[in-house]
């Protein structure tokens, strides 16, 4: 019996360490690096890519909140000086840590200056999807140059 007890614990011990081995192999990875860096390294809570696009995308509006932990960007209402009777004001929410394009949502609001006051008016689906291209586009763009790098 003592002999029994003693081969008990290396023998867990080499059951140990060759189960180990067997889940490090099975953790193969697709992402590429520049992925891995935006999504575990940096600070923000969302993917950087995704982020740093959508912000350069809205830059033309001043910023209510950007809140890189939640994923959240909401500018104040913008008037295009060319057309002062029309505002917009848009929310931006990143979903998720990597680069796919159900990890963003778009909204936006528009109003209209009728007699002084401002009034809500329909946003057209292509404004919004079109915000939704450029921020995917320039975030590949972003992507692309982190892994050339």
């Amino acid at each position: 019996m003592t002999a029994f007890r003693n081969l008990r614990r290396p023998a867990a011990i080499a059951l140990l360490g060759v189960a180990s081995i067997g889940l490090a192999a099975c953790g193969g990875n697709s992402r590429p690096r520049a992925d891995l860096a935006a999504a575990q390294v940096s600070t923000i809570g969302v993917n950087s890519y995704l982020w740093r696009a959508s912000l350069e995308a809205v830059s033309f509006a001043p910023l209510l909140q950007a809140d890189s932990n939640g994923g959240v960007i909401v500018t104040d209402w913008y008037a295009n000086p060319s057309n002062p009777g029309e505002r917009v004001k848009m929310t931006i929410a990143i979903l998720d840590t990597d680069l796919r394009a159900d990890a963003l949502r778009v909204a936006a609001n528009r109003q209209v200056n009728q007699d002084g006051s401002w009034v809500d008016a329909p946003v057209q689906a292509a404004t919004v999807q079109k915000l939704e291209d450029i921020i995917l586009t320039k975030a590949r763009e972003l992507r692309r140059q982190a892994i050339a790098d």
